[in-house]
């Protein structure tokens, strides 16, 4: 077995495995290189395979930096199966289209600045047409159901309790000297999060290829973050301010909306009107809605106990689709929360919300993700004083408030823990997925637990088991 490192490595966005194993040629993931825009443009054009060799793809989740390449990949000429969780493949059907019309949308922008210069037009990257073309080849597969995805090459799906429908991935392969086993974690989720399971136990495996997002970090304590929120609602409700929240539209928002719902149904914040203002967080939220097999027992006993079917949806909250909505909710009526895409305030309505509520000190902006440098999220979590939101410039006179703790990935002691049981089994683990320095700090972690070959692996590297 061959494994060629092609993205996710030395960085957390643009994860792609290349696996050679029984004369297969299997791809885990098809991830977004997310950085600067020339440079993502070049590393995504260029797809880094023989396309026409590929016998599978193997998609552990569907967050944008592990499948929003997959419509280039099948525009290339790919025609093979992308093997998913059944949620996964229900995700990818909104999220990959939005995609689509979010590089349509940026290279319109960008040819209009070449135009002036007497530049040549760029094309997307792909187009939602490309999108809904490439979902044509998913093919769905249940949890811990072993399935055959190529000659002698089995794939099983253990869930990995990150998002709806993520899922770690085995792969066996029948070699000569027997069965080699690689367990792949994708993107390890945190235990104890509402909605979704915990991430299941680690099985026993030759090869491990672990995420490192947080190889070097520790999150707050989960039974504090309901808290810490009912807090800040009740504060600002009680000034008659609103509250505005940037949230990714996978995950964070539905984790937001199922906290709220909890917390007015035990009376530990006022009635508050809530407002989900996202077109794609409704459509993922949908999906989330039609996959109850990936709920937890405690969200399960919840929605017994509240005398609901939905754990997102409840009478003082609405889903905005239209424009027109959205406008109207910069005039409604305070208090009020609104949770509007994206996560890091770069785009999308949050913007318009956030131009209309920043300079009132009565209101307050909730920051619930990291955010990255350099966009208006973090300067806002920075309470820098003056903000540009659409080329003007506003005095930041809300208050901000940071809320960490709903980071869906596992954090130091939640990965090393989860690796503990197999430290003496694995013959080679591979740490992914992460910056440099908390890569490192994990791999240190995996050694003092009794690993005995830790590889960094770097872009291009190629090991074989």
């Amino acid at each position: 077995m061959k494994i060629t490192f092609l993205g996710g490595v030395g960085t957390v966005t643009g994860s792609m495995y290349l696996v050679r194993t029984n004369k297969r040629n299997i791809l885990l993931e098809c991830g977004l290189y997310q950085g600067k825009r020339d440079e993502a443009y070049a590393r995504n054009h260029k797809i880094p395979v023989d396309i026409h060799r590929l016998d599978a793809v193997v998609l552990s989740h569907a967050h944008i930096d592990h499948s929003g390449n997959l419509p280039n990949l099948v525009k290339s000429g790919y025609d093979g199966p992308i093997y998913a969780t059944h949620a996964t493949y229900g995700l990818c059907g909104a999220m990959l289209p939005d995609s689509g019309r979010i590089h349509e949308g940026d290279v319109e922008y960008v040819n209009k600045k070449r135009q002036r210069k007497g530049e040549p037009p760029m094309k997307p990257l792909y187009t939602e047409a490309d999108a809904l073309r490439a979902l044509h080849y998913f093919v769905g597969i249940g949890y811990d159901r072993p399935v055959e995805i190529a000659r002698g090459v089995r794939v099983t799906f253990l869930d990995a309790g990150h998002i709806l429908g993520s899922a770690m991935v085995l792969l066996e392969s029948e070699e000569k000297e027997g069965i080699v086993r690689l367990l792949f974690t994708g993107d390890l989720g945190q235990p104890k999060l509402p909605i979704v399971r915990d991430p299941a136990p680690m099985p026993p495996a030759d090869c491990l290829m672990i995420e490192s997002t947080y190889g070097d970090r520790e999150h707050p304590p989960i039974q504090d973050i309901q808290s810490q929120l009912a807090d800040i609602v009740n504060t600002v409700a009680a000034r008659g301010g609103r509250i505005i929240i940037p949230a990714f539209a996978v995950g964070r928002t539905q984790d937001i909306v199922y906290d709220l719902h909890q917390l007015t149904h035990a009376g530990r914040i006022p009635e508050l009107p809530i407002y989900v203002d996202s077109p794609l967080a409704l459509n993922v939220t949908e999906t989330y809605r039609m996959h109850p097999e990936c709920y937890d027992q405690e969200t399960r006993d919840f929605l017994t106990a509240s005398d609901s079917d939905d754990p997102f949806g409840f009478y003082r909250l609405r889903y905005v689709r239209s424009i027109e909505e959205s406008k109207q909710l910069n005039t409604t009526a305070n208090p009020v929360i609104i949770i509007s895409a994206s996560g890091m305030a770069e785009a999308g309505r949050v913007q318009h919300h956030l131009k209309h509520a920043i300079g009132d000190p009565k209101n307050a902006v909730l920051i619930t993700g990291w955010q990255a440098p350099n966009t208006l999220g973090r300067r806002i979590a920075d309470e820098e004083p003056v903000v540009r939101i659409f080329g003007e410039s506003f005095e930041r006179c809300a208050e901000v408030y940071t809320l960490y703790g709903y980071s869906a990935h596992a954090d130091r002691t939640d990965l090393l823990e989860w690796a503990t049981p197999q430290a003496h089994t694995v013959k080679t683990a591979f740490v992914i997925h992460g910056d440099p320095q908390p890569a490192q700090n994990l791999a240190e972690g995996l050694q003092k637990l009794g690993y005995s070959n830790v590889i960094v692996p770097q872009r291009g590297e190629k090991h074989i088991l």
